[in-house]
């Protein structure tokens, strides 16, 4: 102001009143107040998907698991039984002895014996390690497949993937941190990606495999999201993305009100992270499921577009997209694999489907260095019996199997364990399931023992009160 002008009340302009000064000023300041309570509560909030600190330096950051439901056959593929052969037609525990149906190579620089069910798969043998003494409880496929995944084929128990979310928590805060494609609903249905008692948060997001050509999925495509198909009503068709948060601002607003009167509660918590992950996911998981992006020559490695290997291709394609974009436990099942009779054909067959997407997946993932800390687990609930009722078949085995990891600190191109001479039970080096969850679980730098959940006046934990880690598959 000049001071040589006189005063001029026109010259000085209010300060513009914000809707905070307001709320201080109206009502002696009363709703100001319920403003502050309102935004001290919603940033005391914190997302239970956050990630966490592990016990101890981690080896993985995630893990991908290639489900084989229905109990593949060691017998034809990983465990190399030459008495079986030379002793086929003999009798034997379960009826006579079934020779292999595929013959076996020492492969690699490692030597391990694979057979040729899986070429594909056999050229990366120097980064497997064979798990040859696994062995479970149950010979009943819905009990033993749900003991794979929670580690208990009696009682409703959390998920492998539901521990790891709630163990570390999960690096993109916008997917899920658990997604299970192609669902194994067949056998315990939601209990295989279930989360029990443990926050429903940390449950498994199911989506459908892949449909359809990448053509096809590129046509389908809106307002250049890249949608993809898999997960239905991804997009609102009445409300701007705008409207939608305003909408859901007020409606986690009554949440949290609920939650700061009633005090904890999973339930609503759960209510709560999963209106947020959903409003987050309708921009970045249709990107994530756009395999248009891909390159032909990464397609054509994966075995899109060719045969048997198409459908569980783009799974392993979505698979490492998922691993890439920070997902922590990625599941991708197939199915099929009760082979009680016509062996030969249908050995083939399963194996024609999935060889060539795992071992493009192997390969893809050392390609871009993420195999160093992606623990990639393969295998099924149990085994097949080396004697069989038919000539061209194999019945249910708990006693011994096999199942193979790779990556993230596991020592490769090595054999652990054993079963007796024609396969039928572990007899080396045993493996039971829940030693399988304690090694996933160590490599992810979770102390299978440590990491429990106070529930019913009970300490809990993925692996019961069983469970060892055996430092000679680790690297």
């Amino acid at each position: 102001m000049n001071p040589n002008r006189p005063f001029d009340c026109r010259q000085v302009q209010p300060p513009a009143l914000t809707r905070r000064d307001l709320l201080k000023s109206v009502s002696a300041g009363f709703g100001y107040l319920a403003f502050a309570g309102l935004s001290a509560e919603a940033a005391a909030y914190q997302s239970p998907s956050l990630p966490k600190a592990p016990h101890f330096p981690a080896r993985a950051k995630r893990v991908i698991f290639l489900a084989m439901q229905g109990g593949p056959s060691h017998l034809d593929t990983f465990d190399y039984k030459p008495l079986l052969k030379s002793d086929a037609g003999k009798p034997g525990d379960k009826g006579k002895l079934v020779a292999p149906v595929a013959e076996f190579k020492q492969r690699g620089q490692s030597g391990l014996w694979i057979s040729d069910a899986f070429p594909k798969v056999a050229e990366h043998a120097d980064e497997l390690c064979l798990l040859r003494g696994m062995h479970t409880d149950i010979p009943n496929h819905p009990q033993a497949f749900v003991q794979l995944h929670t580690g208990s084929a009696r009682f409703v128990r959390p998920s492998l993937g539901a521990w790891a979310l709630y163990g570390l928590g999960t690096e993109n805060q916008n997917l899920p941190g658990y997604m299970t494609i192609a669902a194994p609903i067949a056998l315990g249905g939601a209990q295989n990606y279930g989360s029990a008692f443990l926050p429903a948060s940390y449950q498994g997001t199911r989506i459908d495999a892949p449909p359809g050509t990448v053509a096809v999925a590129k046509k389908n495509r809106k307002n250049d999201t890249g949608m993809n198909q898999g997960i239905g009503n991804i997009h609102n068709a009445h409300l701007s993305p705008e409207a939608q948060r305003s909408q859901l601002d007020l409606v986690q607003s009554m949440n949290r009100d609920l939650l700061a009167s009633a005090g904890a509660n999973s339930e609503v918590e759960g209510i709560i992270e999963s209106y947020e992950l959903a409003f987050r996911m309708q921009t970045e998981i249709p990107k994530v499921m756009d395999m248009s992006k891909e390159s032909a020559a990464t397609l054509s490695a994966y075995g899109v577009g060719q045969g048997e290997s198409d459908n569980f291709a783009r799974q392993c394609i979505m698979a490492r997209r998922f691993a890439e974009a920070g997902v922590r436990f990625i599941e991708v099942c197939h199915q099929g694999w009760d082979h009680h009779s016509g062996l030969k054909s249908r050995i083939a067959s399963s194996c024609a489907a999935v060889d060539q997407p795992i071992a493009a997946l192997l390969a893809d993932l050392k390609q871009r260095d993420l195999l160093k800390d992606t623990l990639v687990i393969w295998g099924g609930e149990f085994g097949r019996t080396p004697g069989n009722g038919s000539a061209d078949g194999r019945g249910h085995n708990a006693k011994g199997y096999s199942m193979w990891l790779a990556g993230a600190g596991i020592k490769p191109g090595i054999s652990y364990g054993a079963t007796d001479d024609h396969g039928g039970a572990a007899v080396e080096n045993q493996t039971h399931v829940h030693d399988l969850h304690a090694i996933i679980l160590n490599q992810l730098g979770l102390d299978h023992e440590k990491l429990t959940y106070r529930y019913a006046g009970r300490d809990f934990r993925l692996t019961d009160v069983y469970g060892s880690v055996p430092k000679a598959i680790l690297a």
